[in-house]
């Protein structure tokens, strides 16, 4: 019986059928190897196939390639089929290319050359063909072969509007993933005019290709604005009769539009030209009169095509932003979208106000639908609403209405949804902070925060609480009286009581005179929470007890009693047992003014921005809507003071919140202040926000200078900054990375790619977390990380960090602080036992010597806090020369433990030094030797 032709192919519509009658994964894979098996013999076998089993039977080839099985001939047909005549059979063998040719492949060449081939044809379909093949693999190669064909087909004025069409669909997909195909030049021109084409599907096409070309590259296109400005015109204007072809349910070409409205929001100001911004401001000033006309149709498709035209130009209004008529009357018209049936338009209408809302233009008309939005924050149905309206509330706040919005708020918190309450919190700490002229009510606002959900109380806002109660002496009495009252309630929250100790450890003097806030009743009510908190919450307790003792010595014999049965062995925290007998010792031991002295009132923290807002930009990143702190009078915290108890109270308040809210100094203080920082004993922490602040405008790649040191700046330029804090016990290890957008536009694409190869981690294995692609504009993400030392190496893994930063891609690599050092763990000896070991360290492949001259001016005290961050352990008096400096080390590895002596001696005359490293294995002595060599 002769075969069925035809586009049925009965043949392969009967194999499709018995894969779906398969009643188990055995069958069907035996049904698969038996097809395939039949296929294999009659390529191989079969000199006279036609195109039509060619094609049946690449596409059974192609049907089993898509259930998940490996497809590893009939490329050789399939290209053949390229060359064939007939439109079904070049569309298979196309469509097989696309799907499973590598781009590697020996075969590549041959299908470039039949592309070519169809390019040149007379035939339109076998052109567009093509065009959707180079589309379809749209890999670096194919951006090369035809980088000079396709914009000569798309320019070309023998070229079908449907080529046309095609060509620029297939260039834009090239452009993505390689940019660098476009020509310039009289291109430029040429591209730029498709926007006057006749044909509705070619200026549909030529759009969303300038539009990619313009992000990249706007001052090579700005021509495009005026003949965007006059096509849109001209559509918006036009009758829906008037283009028939591209009408959609009445509303005149809505796609080509919306694809106009956006390519002119990559200009601001969109034009210069007066002519050019009147004939705009007429257009968009007719979409916003067509919306008030009744619809057309009832039918939904109707009005998504004409609202999605209206609030795309409300977008463009938006982003002019400086048309008053336009932009009150854009929210005049989002405000009768409040009331809307549909859920999506509310939504929209809400999105879009909040932007309105940033405007000096129309704030005012924005906040006259206040009662409206917050009927919708409390009423909505859809989370996602309610969500919106609670941030059209935060952008439309101001002087005049901060109390009622904070206050909304705080009632609608108790009720919120679980998933935006964290977030509103940060909202009404900001609003409150910003727009307090009485700190009282500041005050209340964040008590009654952590009273409603304390759960979602982050560290950061209850750190600025405190910080802007110790700057601010009027409001200091009350909220000592305020925080005693919160904490006389039967069930209070955790973070209560951190706030309530710190602040009554500072302030409670000025309530003590009231008999109900005795100094005793202070610390009964204190310590009856005490087996109610986390171990961090405790410790700071024990530090409010020894403020207690400063502020009120009557109360000195119960206050001792506390520590002496937390300084006990019975303990079960070690840091608080030995913080409770330090406590307890510098209690008895200190003269009261010493006491006085050591555990005085805190100094007032100087004054720097707010790190709510960018802890709310980075858990929305993109979302938050501008309504930022810049109060000259806020506080921010500031450097761990000498004073013992001061450290003991406050470390974890500063220390958190530096290193995680602000970690990157992305507010820079003043400068007075990073000499404190840098003065500060407290090295682990302030290491890292001495560099920050102190390099924050300067460009910074010093890897060097992390052999001595796990924290600190690790890059730094105009754009990004990269800190990073580190922490290595034995040969485990886990960094995080902290990278902090400095620009005022979010960084895109953002990926961070570790660049080790498989024979290297065998010997140091890293793992990275991924990170989120975005970096929103003055905001910091962290990457954390985790090493394994495996076998000592000599090298250090890099990053390649990749962006894109205002459509422009940037790359660069640096090197991560993991060398073998790291993993050194400090080991104490005597001069006999050192030099004991070192003699039998004698061999040739045990030791490594070097002699190099001095980097500066000798400085032994700088070389000696250099070895002691190294890792080894720096051994006084064991040296018979008393410059001379020995250190001893254990390198920790999966596969062993490497001992390890070093010796440095200077020579003050020569300038110079000569550094000796001993080793149980011959790769650490020469390891270790190059890493500090030069370094001093």
């Amino acid at each position: 019986m002769a075969p069925v032709r035809g586009d049925g192919m009965r043949g392969l519509a009967v194999f499709i059928s018995d894969i779906r009658n398969c009643k188990s994964k055995e069958a069907e894979v035996k049904r698969i190897n038996k097809e395939l098996a039949n296929i294999r013999s009659k390529f191989k076998g079969d000199k006279t196939l036609d195109g039509y089993q060619k094609k049946k039977y690449v596409c059974k080839l192609l049907f089993i390639f898509l259930l998940g099985h490996d497809i590893d001939f009939g490329h050789m047909e399939a290209v053949n089929l390229l060359s064939s005549n007939k439109y079904s059979e070049k569309q298979i063998g196309y469509l097989f290319i696309s799907v499973l040719v590598n781009t590697n492949s020996d075969l590549i060449r041959l299908i470039i050359q039949s592309i070519k081939n169809d390019l040149q044809s007379r035939n339109p379909v076998h052109v567009n063909l093509a065009l959707q093949c180079i589309a379809n693999i749209g890999s670096h190669d194919m951006a090369e072969s035809f980088s000079n064909e396709i914009p000569k087909l798309l320019v070309s004025g023998d070229t079908m509007d449907v080529v046309k069409q095609s060509a620029a669909l297939c260039l834009l997909r090239l452009f993505r993933s390689s940019p660098d195909i476009i020509p310039f030049g009289e291109w430029t021109s040429r591209i730029i005019h498709l926007l006057n084409d006749q044909h509705m599907g070619v200026v549909t096409a030529a759009t969303s290709l300038i539009d990619a070309l313009v992000k990249r590259n706007p001052d090579e296109y700005k021509g495009c604005v005026n003949l965007a400005v006059s096509r849109l015109s001209r559509i918006v204007t036009a009758n829906y009769t008037d283009l028939q072809d591209y009408t959609y349910y009445f509303v005149p070409a809505p796609w080509l539009s919306v694809k106009l409205l956006r390519l002119l929001q990559n200009y601001n100001p969109v034009t210069d030209e007066a002519g050019v911004r009147a004939r705009l401001n007429e257009t968009l000033e007719t979409i916003l009169n067509k919306a008030q006309e009744p619809p057309k149709s009832k039918k939904v498709q109707h009005s998504n095509a004409k609202n999605a035209v209206l609030f795309e130009a409300i977008n463009l209004i938006i982003h002019s932003d400086s048309e008053p008529n336009l932009l009150v009357r854009a929210c005049n018209q989002l405000g009768q979208f409040l009331s809307n049936r549909e859920t999506n338009l509310r939504y929209l209408a809400l999105e879009s106000m909040c932007h309105l809302a940033t405007s000096e233009f129309s704030h005012e008309e924005v906040k006259k639908h206040q009662e409206v939005v917050i009927l919708s924050m409390k009423m909505e149905k859809d989370v996602s609403v309610r969500q919106m309206a609670v941030d059209l509330l935060y952008a439309m706040c101001d002087r005049g209405n901060a109390e009622e919005i904070v206050q909304e708020m705080l009632n609608y918190l108790e009720t919120a949804d679980y998933s935006i309450r964290e977030e509103m919190v940060l909202k009404v700490a900001i609003l409150a902070e910003k727009y307090a002229t009485d700190y009282t009510w500041y005050v209340d606002v964040i008590l009654n925060l952590i009273r409603i959900a304390g759960d979602y109380v982050s560290e950061e806002v209850w750190y600025r609480v405190i910080q802007i109660v110790i700057n601010r002496e009027e409001v200091q009495g009350y909220a000592a009286k305020t925080v005693f009252e919160a904490l006389q309630a039967p069930a209070c929250h955790e973070n209560m009581v951190k706030v309530g100790a710190y602040i009554l450890g500072e302030f409670g003097n000025l309530i003590a005179g009231d008999s109900r806030s005795a100094p005793l009743v202070q610390f009964k009510l204190l310590h009856s929470k005490y087996h109610l908190c986390s171990s961090m919450t405790r410790a700071l307790l024990l530090s409010t007890y020894i403020k207690f003792i400063n502020l009120f010595p009557e109360i000195r014999t119960n206050i001792q009693e506390v520590f002496r049965q937390h300084s006990n062995l019975r303990s079960a925290d070690a840091e608080l047992q030995q913080r409770a007998s330090e406590y307890l010792q510098l209690s008895i031991v200190a003269s009261t003014d010493v006491l006085a002295t050591v555990l005085e009132e805190m100094p007032s923290f100087p004054e720097r921005e707010s790190s709510i807002l960018a802890v709310l930009k980075k858990k929305k990143p993109g979302r938050v809507p501008e309504n930022e702190i810049r109060e000259s009078k806020s506080p921010a915290p500031t450097s761990i003071t000498q004073n013992n108890a001061h450290v003991n109270h406050n470390n974890k308040l500063n220390s958190n919140a530096n290193a995680n809210a602000d970690l990157l100094g992305l507010s820079t203080p003043p400068a007075n202040n990073i000499n404190n920082l840098n003065n500060s004993n407290n090295s682990t922490l302030l290491d890292v926000l001495g560099d920050i602040y102190g390099n924050n405008n300067a460009a910074v790649y010093n890897t060097k200078k992390f052999l001595f040191k796990n924290n600190g700046v690790l890059f730094e330029n105009e754009m990004l900054q990269i800190g990073v804090k580190s922490e290595f016990r034995q040969n485990l290890g886990r960094l995080g990375l902290f990278y902090g957008n400095k620009t005022q536009v979010p960084l895109t694409n953002f990926n961070p790619v570790l660049q080790w190869s498989a024979e290297e981690t065998l010997k140091l294995n890293v793992q990275m977390k991924a990170v989120e692609p975005t970096l929103e504009a003055g905001a910091q993400i962290q990457q954390l990380l985790t090493a394994e030392c495996i076998e000592d190496y000599a090298d250090a893994p890099t990053i390649e960090i990749s962006f894109r930063y205002n459509g422009t891609q940037q790359k660069f690599s640096i090197k991560l602080p993991l060398s073998v050092n790291k993993f050194f763990e400090p080991t104490e000896m005597n001069a006999e036992s050192f030099f004991a070991r070192w003699k039998n360290l004698s061999g040739e492949q045990q030791r490594s010597q070097k002699v190099f001259k001095a980097a500066q001016p000798l400085d032994l005290a700088g070389a000696r806090n250099k070895l002691l961050g190294f890792g080894m352990q720096l051994l006084d008096s064991v040296d018979p020369n008393p410059d001379n400096m020995v250190c001893a080390g254990i390198i920790h590895t999966q596969s062993q433990q490497v001992g390890c002596l070093m010796r440095l001696e200077p020579n003050k005359q020569a300038q110079m030094f000569r550094l000796t490293v001993r080793a149980s294995k011959e790769t650490v002595t020469r390891e270790i030797c190059d890493l500090l060599a030069d370094q001093f």
